[in-house]
């Protein structure tokens, strides 16, 4: 079985497109193989900023023949239907065989394809696959049509077997695939010829080029550690930086300098940023006074000055960039001296947030009213918040985010230090944006989950006024982000509020006064959608229209139920992020269909209260899941199923509810009074247990039902001929569905 050795030998490759071409070339050589009919043992893809490597091990050295028949028309059949099955086939008539079947005489066609060898096979899908590569961005160069991110200077694609090595014959636009490439573009330049994989691996080494992306990166990683200790310092890590670096560089050279003095009390995030951004250098910190004070860069080259003329130059550059950065600093923290933080914000009048949604400074009006309401219901000051929530934003007007807008947020907490803000509010003017993903941290300061919690909501119920919602992958908004933002927000602080009641109404309703044309909607389909989701329009206009009116005076009925229709589906929506988030801690989506209540705008509620307050539910459904995985609740879920099952299709069949309490007075057996007394007793502890909120106390009140059901379906016959007593032993049933059905909705849950 032959080896397959494969190079793409080209000008510099950008870093950032590295890992994806290689997994690209992979997927493109190995599945064209495959659908060829060649099998392999292994592959794998590597990559330097000059060349896509891909080694193929075990390849069968060819295809196997194939014989496939295909029944063709009945003979006799229309000439069209016969030349149809002649040219799907690639035959002629003569080549067609007459063969008698139970319909009568019918065509086949016999399609033999022999044999392919895999260099023919490799040639035509290394061919395709080049033709057809999936680059963000791509160009062509010269006379020739062939497109590579940049431009391809030779092809290496040979097959090693024990007699040798054999180049494949493949030739794109004039370049002809062969066994040579080179090493360095200055420490070797000069070409050489590979018979396999080791050979090539071997002599690319000797040509100081390290193939391994990965074994460049930890190269540079050792190495820089050992530099910046060996110069008392410490690297400061940086995971994103390291892969770049590790695609910009075939010869890795660690190389240490220090920042001149006079930057050293620019901010450290600055200092990173700039270096990071600007320069590709790593941050090098003082242990002992925690400032950034030295850079770690990486060349590309060995000198005869060890690096001495690469470092000064860069030194240099680094000095140029750091004066803009210093500049940028200190022209700011004039600004706030001048104006205040407030004062800096003021522009953003003039920033547009949306073409629907007003300025940036009418956003954060909106921010501001309701991080005001809601900081009592975290813990937080209304004015701390209100306070926040007004200069949070205001470092968007400086001149060091205008050059770094990654910095957005923590300048504003300097800027804010700077002023003499209180420190809460200068946390709150970075933790605001968080978290900004999965793995990002939750702000845990009162001030800040407010006016973070404020800033997300507004931006959901914003895009959800004009319409502008998720659709299938696409989220130009990232309001999944922002959705997944107020779970984590409002669980990892235990945040107790009923969103809907407590937030999005009071948020949509700001939003009606911006675009009313937007909002109106015809009183008919209006309706149909309220009665789809189990609402009832009078009751919202009577319990909660005065909110909506207190923020937009003039708005309609109309208006005034679209909007609260509006908010019912966010939390829906809220509600499916929250499924995704709990889906990773072993809680099941059915289990949150089971503890999810109507909605409190719902006229009626047959179910668990507060499902917009997240914490409650998860509580719940936590407590749920826990019982759910016990045997007494495994069990238990069976005999509700049991009753459930038998209540609904003779209430089907007589067409009546039973839902009329039984009178115990007709039990007939020992079993049938043990269940009376067991729902007594589980009622009597299930009740004040869900009002406290100790779930699990009432999940354990349920469990002990287990045996007293299970007991009675054994032993008593519900559809029994005496129908007073068919009719109690229903309303029995009807009475352990209502139990149950008080800790939660077991008919969701699947199995």
């Amino acid at each position: 079985m032959p080896d397959l050795l494969i190079e793409l030998f080209s000008e510099e490759i950008p870093a950032r497109m590295q890992a994806r071409a290689r997994d690209d070339l992979k997927r493109l050589v190995t599945d064209g193989l495959v659908e060829a009919g060649l099998t392999y043992a292994a592959a794998h893809a590597l990559s330097t900023p000059r060349r896509l490597v891909l080694a193929v091990d075990g390849l069968t050295a060819a295809s196997r023949a194939q014989r496939e028949e295909r029944k063709g028309p009945a003979v006799g059949a229309p000439e069209a239907a016969l030349q149809g099955f002649l040219r799907a086939t690639g035959l002629t008539m003569d080549r067609l065989e007459r063969r008698a079947g139970a319909k009568g005489e019918a065509w086949f066609a016999v399609i033999e394809t022999p044999g392919r060898g895999a260099a023919d096979i490799v040639a035509e899908v290394l061919e395709a696959a080049i033709r057809n590569f999936p680059w963000p961005k791509s160009m062509r160069w010269g006379a020739g049509s062939l497109r590579w991110v940049r431009p391809l200077h030779g092809v290496l694609c040979i097959l090693t077997d024990e007699h040798g090595a054999a180049v494949v014959p493949l030739e794109l636009d004039g370049i002809r695939a062969g066994t040579v490439t080179r090493g360095h573009r200055f420490l070797a330049p000069e070409p050489f010829s590979v018979v396999s994989f080791d050979d090539y691996a071997a002599k690319l080494k000797r040509s100081f080029v390290m193939l391994d992306p990965a074994a460049r990166a930890e190269h540079i990683w050792n190495d820089a550690q050992n530099a910046a200790f060996a110069a008392g310092l410490e690297l400061v890590e940086d995971k994103g930086l390291l892969a770049e670096v590790a695609g910009l560089v075939e010869w890795p050279v660690v190389l240490i300098g220090r920042i001149d003095e006079a930057f050293l009390d620019l901010p450290a995030e600055v200092l990173q940023t700039s270096m990071r951004e600007h320069q590709k250098f790593f941050s090098a910190m003082n242990p002992k006074t925690g400032r950034i004070e030295g850079f770690v860069t990486v060349a590309n080259t060995e000198t005869a000055d060890h690096g001495a003329t690469i470092l000064a130059g860069n030194q240099k550059v680094l000095s140029a960039r750091l004066s803009d950065a210093k500049f940028f600093w200190e022209n700011d923290l004039r600004t706030v001296a001048e104006v205040g933080l407030e004062g800096m914000a003021a522009g953003l009048a003039n920033v547009t947030f949306h073409g629907k949604l007003g300025s940036q400074a009418d956003r954060i009006a909106r921010i501001e009213a309701l991080a005001r309401e809601i900081a009592p219901l975290v813990g937080a000051s209304p004015d701390l918040a209100a306070e926040a929530a007004r200069v949070a934003k205001a470092d968007l007007q400086s001149a060091m985010v205008g050059e770094f807008p990654e910095l957005q947020g923590t300048m504003g907490g300097y800027y804010a230090r700077a002023a003499g803000l209180p420190e809460a509010v200068a946390n709150a003017c970075k933790a605001h944006y968080q978290p900004l993903g999965p793995s990002d941290d939750v702000p845990t300061d009162p001030v800040s989950v407010a006016v973070a919690l404020a800033d997300k909501i507004d931006t959901l119920t914003g895009f959800w006024a004009i319409d502008e919602k998720p659709t299938g992958s696409k989220d130009p908004f990232a309001l999944r982000r922002a959705a997944l933002g107020v779970i984590r927000l409002v669980l990892g602080n235990g945040v107790r509020l009923n969103l809907l009641e407590n937030v999005f109404i009071d948020s949509m309703s700001k939003f009606i006064a911006l675009d009313r044309s937007a909002a109106a909607l015809a009183q008919a389909t209006l309706l149909d959608q309220l009665d789809s989701h189990g609402l009832d329009e009078t009751i919202q206009l009577a319990v909660y229209g005065d909110i909506v009116r207190r923020n937009s005076p003039e708005a309609t009925d109309d208006e005034i139920e679209r909007a609260l229709l509006d908010c019912y589906l966010l939390l829906a929506f809220l509600h499916d992020r929250l499924k995704v988030h709990l889906r990773d801690q072993g809680i099941r989506h059915d289990v949150i269909d089971a503890c999810l209540a109507p909605s409190p705008l719902a006229a009626t509620s047959a179910a668990m209260p507060g499902n917009d307050d997240l914490t409650l539910l998860v509580n719940r459904a936590t407590a749920l899941a826990a019982f759910l995985k016990s045997d007494d609740g495994t069990n238990l879920l069976q005999g509700f199923k049991r009753a459930n099952n038998i209540l609904t299709q003779a209430e089907e069949k007589d067409g009546v509810e039973y839902s009329f309490g039984p009178d115990p007075k007709f039990a007939e057996g020992p079993e049938e009074r043990a269940l009376f007394a067991a729902l007594d007793t589980a009622e009597a502890t299930i009740a004040p247990a869900l009002k406290s909120e100790d779930f699990a106390t009432a999940m354990a009140a349920m469990a002990r039902l287990r045996a007293p059901i299970d007991a009675f379906f054994d032993q008593v016959q519900v559809n029994a001929d005496n129908q007073t007593l068919r009719r109690n032993r229903l309303n029995l049933l009807s009475r352990i569905r209502q139990t149950c059905l008080a800790v939660a909705d077991l008919t969701r849950i699947e199995g």
